[in-house]
């Protein structure tokens, strides 16, 4: 079993080697940030919009589950802010190449992930609470 100082120590290695990777590639600048906000839409575009509907809202059934039961039992913090994270990423990605699909449905994600971490801590502070009373 790993101990947590080693789990911590690996993080703080990964982000900071993705920080200087990313500090010394120019190339990975956003040029032409005029390009996302024209509104002709491609068919490309078009596909990339629904396919990122699927994949954005297949969260939301964990978050609503949550929301309606007022309890964090059965839900799993961790996936929802790992994917919060890379859809950040995803996002950068998105200016990158000027894709309004991927810059849109990742933000949506962000925040349904966002409120689903969100969501798992506050009930499970509160399940915390009633379980001392």
């Amino acid at each position: 079993m790993l101990k947590r100082g080693s789990i911590d120590r690996t993080t703080r290695g990964v982000v900071l080697l993705s920080v200087i990777m990313l500090c010394g590639c120019k190339e990975f600048a956003v040029h032409d940030t005029s390009s996302l906000l024209i509104p002709r839409f491609q068919r490309s575009e078009v596909l990339g919009f629904v396919a990122g509907f699927g994949t954005t809202f297949a969260a939301m059934p964990d978050l609503i589950k949550m929301i309606k039961r007022r309890s964090s039992k059965g839900i799993n913090p961790t996936m929802a802010g790992i994917m919060g994270v890379f859809q950040i990423v995803w996002i950068y990605y998105g200016l990158l190449i000027a894709s309004r699909p991927v810059i849109v449905w990742n933000l949506a994600a962000v925040v349904i992930n966002s409120m689903t971490v969100w969501a798992y801590f506050r009930f499970a502070r509160i399940e915390r609470n009633q379980a001392k009373e």
